[in-house]
């Protein structure tokens, strides 16, 4: 029988040696694999609106606020955010009850960005005829909260108050003509609410003003928010009859003109939608007054035998006044050649291209900035030596 020696057990040194180069080759391994998708950052959550403010202008609600410009933590929002709009009502004793908050309005970044300027947002948010009818007086409360992501949506708002109320129709026919002096406007005044039902007594109406970029006019006349405005709409007179007189436009502009009918409801005054809007661009077609009080005097020229005819006449009291012009006819019953290739500045006009022994007939007209002539001035006749 053979009888094997066994073998020696390896030092301790040895197995530690072992097992920190076995321990090396599992790390080594980890760290040469496949890296995982990287994580995306989370999109930013909007800083809650602080200064929510709503008032009732026909049938809508028109909420106003600051635009988030910064998230909760404090970075600087690259965007415009999508809007959400809540109601809710009150309890019994008065206070907000949180259970009755829901979304009534989800409104698109897109969307939204046609309401903001300067940073402020103004949003009307629509309320139906029927429910104005049945919640008469009634309060209700508004929420708005804004988000970049579908996931998470900014912390509410402060709540804002309106009280609900039944508006009279929309002014539905609004005429605009121009004259030299003054735009006319007219309207039929309505005779019920936007729901139908009998209209209370209207205290007055709101004439609201615009200026049109005149490229978005055709736009503007069939959707008003499609409008490029200059100078926003702006309430330029209150009338007490459906027609208003404006003397304070000018020649050349684009005008959107609205009105808005009102009445007297819980304590104030309530407006009512929109009208149709009444665009027109007024074109100067109105001459000025023809030159009265034409006078002249002959007076010697610079050698003997020669002579000059000074005339001049009363200045023109138009606001748009260009300048003058000079006829001169050797004939009684004819207006002659221009002797002025110019405008003149001033109602005055030497001529001294006469010849003595000759009779000339002078008329004058004015001119305005628009290229509108007068009429002829009285005819002066001059006889020169």
């Amino acid at each position: 029988m053979e009888i094997r020696k066994a073998k020696p057990s390896p030092p301790v040194d040895s197995l530690l040696a072992r097992f920190y180069f076995l321990g090396s080759l599992v790390l080594l391994a980890a760290g040469c694999g496949a890296p995982g998708d990287p994580t995306p950052p989370s999109p930013p959550i909007p800083a809650a609106v602080t200064d929510l403010a709503g008032h009732q202008i026909g049938d809508a609600v028109l909420l106003t606020f600051t635009l988030p410009l910064k998230s909760t933590l404090g970075e600087r929002l690259n965007q415009v955010p999508t809007l959400e709009v809540w109601r809710g009502a009150l309890r019994p004793d008065g206070t907000p009850d949180p259970r009755s908050f829901h979304l009534v309005d989800t409104v698109s970044a897109a969307i939204l960005q046609t309401y903001v300027s300067e940073g402020k947002v103004s949003f009307p948010e629509p309320i139906q005829p029927e429910e104005l009818r049945s919640n008469i007086g009634q309060t209700a409360l508004y929420r708005v909260r804004t988000r970049i992501s579908e996931r998470k949506s900014s912390a509410d708002s402060n709540e804002t108050p309106v009280n609900l109320y039944p508006v009279p129709e929309r002014v539905d026919t609004l005429e605009a003509r121009t004259t030299e002096k003054y735009i006319q406007l007219n309207w039929t005044p309505p005779v019920s609410t936007s729901a139908g039902a009998q209209l209370p007594p209207i205290r007055e109406f709101h004439v609201y003003r615009g200026e049109l970029d005149p490229t978005s006019a055709p736009a503007a006349a069939k959707d008003l928010h499609a409008a490029a405005w200059k100078l926003p709409p702006l309430q330029i007179a209150v009338a007490n009859a459906p027609e208003y007189q404006d003397s304070s436009f000018d020649f050349g502009k684009t005008y959107a003109y609205i009105v808005r009918s009102v009445i007297s409801e819980g304590g104030s005054l309530l407006e009512s939608g929109d009208s149709r809007p009444a665009i027109l661009t007024p074109k100067d077609i109105y001459p000025p007054a023809a030159p009265e009080d034409v006078v002249a005097a002959v007076l010697p020229g610079a050698s003997p035998g020669i002579f000059v005819v000074d005339l001049s006449w009363t200045i023109n009291l138009e606001t748009d006044m260009a300048g003058y012009r000079v006829y001169r006819s050797e004939s009684e019953n004819e207006r002659g050649q221009r002797l002025t290739p110019d405008l003149l500045p001033t109602p005055s006009f030497r001529d001294n291209t006469v010849a003595s022994g000759h009779r000339y007939w002078y008329t004058v007209t004015a001119v305005d900035r628009a290229g509108n002539e007068s009429g002829l001035s009285a005819v002066l006749l001059v006889e020169v030596p």
